[in-house]
């Protein structure tokens, strides 16, 4: 029977392609000859495992991808993927809980590969009181919970500012993993219609920090005004698809007022 199954060299070409990398580029990054990198991609020559691998690695290929590249090849992925709540995982999940609750009072959380949330400290769930249940109904998409019309979108004061924040992340992030669904994700949030009344774009918030950094303005129910101040935080040598896409994602006051603010948020949950 035929089969449209991509080749390891046609996987190689498209993921080399998309680095913008020539043929002589990555021979060179990866210590082979371009002749046998064409041989490579064009099918003429059937690399090994530890071929695929080092070319994989250079460039910057995501886990889940390699192993994909690997049983193109006929060999078995390279990569285990656990899910977070798998005993193998078990230390580290322990690790991104203990630093989600050390965060607090701010807010942090844990997503996966496609914003879905994994886990969140309870300054977090805190903020998100009121939110319409749909949106809350796992899996819960960190992203549509943002700019829904039903979600946070209507309480965040520089909207035009913090949307183009996040498609630009989004897109970014598409293009380097070649995921469809991340790509579909960003279609649907462009979709959604610009809350009444939202400032224009130029009336930037991040002029009042510099220029250099774009906070979240998200206004509570008792009008006060939060500003945010996001990091993203991830694991740095990892072996594990489910780590490689797993990212935290902290808040950080980002003046006195919001600083008071969510302490006595914190105070009043606890109390």
């Amino acid at each position: 029977m035929a089969t449209n199954s991509p080749t390891p060299g046609q996987l190689l070409k498209e993921w080399r392609q998309r680095r913008r990398l020539s043929q002589l580029a990555l021979a060179a990054e990866a210590e082979i000859s371009q002749r046998h990198l064409s041989f490579v991609e064009s099918g003429r020559a059937m690399p090994s495992r530890e071929m695929l691998l080092r070319l994989a690695e250079q460039l910057g290929v995501p886990l889940r991808e390699r192993n994909r590249l690997m049983l193109a090849a006929g060999f078995a992925p390279a990569f285990g993927e656990r899910g977070i709540d798998a005993p193998e995982l078990g230390a580290v999940r322990g690790v991104i809980e203990r630093l989600l609750a050390s965060h607090a009072p701010y807010p942090a959380l844990a997503v996966d590969r496609h914003w879905h949330l994994l886990l969140a400290n309870r300054p977090l769930e805190a903020l998100l009181d009121g939110i319409d249940a749909e949106l809350l109904k796992p899996p819960v998409n960190v992203l549509r919970l943002t700019l829904h019309p039903r979600g946070l979108a209507p309480r965040i004061g520089n909207f035009r500012e913090w949307r183009a924040h996040i498609l630009e992340r989004l897109t970014r992030q598409a293009e380097t993993t070649a995921d469809p669904v991340l790509a579909s994700l960003s279609e649907e949030l462009k979709g959604y219609p610009i809350p009444a009344g939202a400032r224009p774009h130029l009336a930037s918030a991040s002029s009042r920090h510099g220029g250099i950094v774009v906070p979240l303005e998200l206004v509570m129910p008792d009008g006060r005004v939060l500003s945010l101040l996001s990091t993203t935080t991830v694991f740095g040598t990892p072996l594990d698809v489910t780590l490689e896409e797993l990212a935290i994602e902290s808040f950080f006051p980002a003046d006195a007022a919001t600083q008071e603010a969510l302490q006595q948020l914190a105070a009043a949950s606890a109390g």
